[in-house]
């Protein structure tokens, strides 16, 4: 398989992955989301579909760079970075799950530490192998840092 054709895999992997969370989101947002008390830095909502659509699109591009180098000399280097990747895109389905299917702010912010964790792994084994997949996980990293003070914010207000 060549290296475009595991771009596009995994780009596609991610969005299919972005789809499912977001049937369970947009219930919520409807719904749920707006009778809760929000911090005065919450975003309008129609800025989180394309942030997390360019996301999704940048972790796809990175995670099949990355794939691409399987039959290298880091083969289980590659094999190890896949792993953290494949947890931590896990990690974010189960987030959108957390925090609107269930309704749980401080369940989803005890995950969304955890999925930090996971992030950070990944971009730091992801900068080993191909530094462009690196820096490409540079601005998830930076939303979920936001993400994680908006969550935590928000269990705080409705608590």
């Amino acid at each position: 398989m060549n290296k475009y054709t595991r771009i596009l895999v995994l780009v596609a992997t991610c969005l299919v992955v972005a789809y499912f969370s977001s049937l369970v989101t947009q219930e919520s947002v409807n719904t749920w989301y707006k009778t809760i008390e929000k911090p005065s830095f919450n975003p309008p909502n129609w800025i989180f579909a394309p942030v997390w659509s360019t996301l999704y699109v940048m972790m796809g591009i990175a995670a099949g760079l990355v794939w691409h180098q399987i039959n290298s000399p880091k083969r289980e280097e590659v094999k190890r970075a896949m792993l953290f990747f494949a947890i931590q895109l896990g990690l974010n389905a189960l987030w959108s799950y957390l925090f609107f299917g269930l309704k749980n702010p401080l369940l989803a912010l005890i995950e969304i530490i955890l999925l930090w964790l996971m992030i950070y792994e990944t971009y730091h084994k992801f900068s080993k192998i191909n530094k462009f997949s690196g820096y490409l996980f540079i601005p998830y990293l930076l939303w979920v840092s936001f993400a994680t003070v908006l969550n935590a914010s928000i269990w705080w207000l409705n608590r």
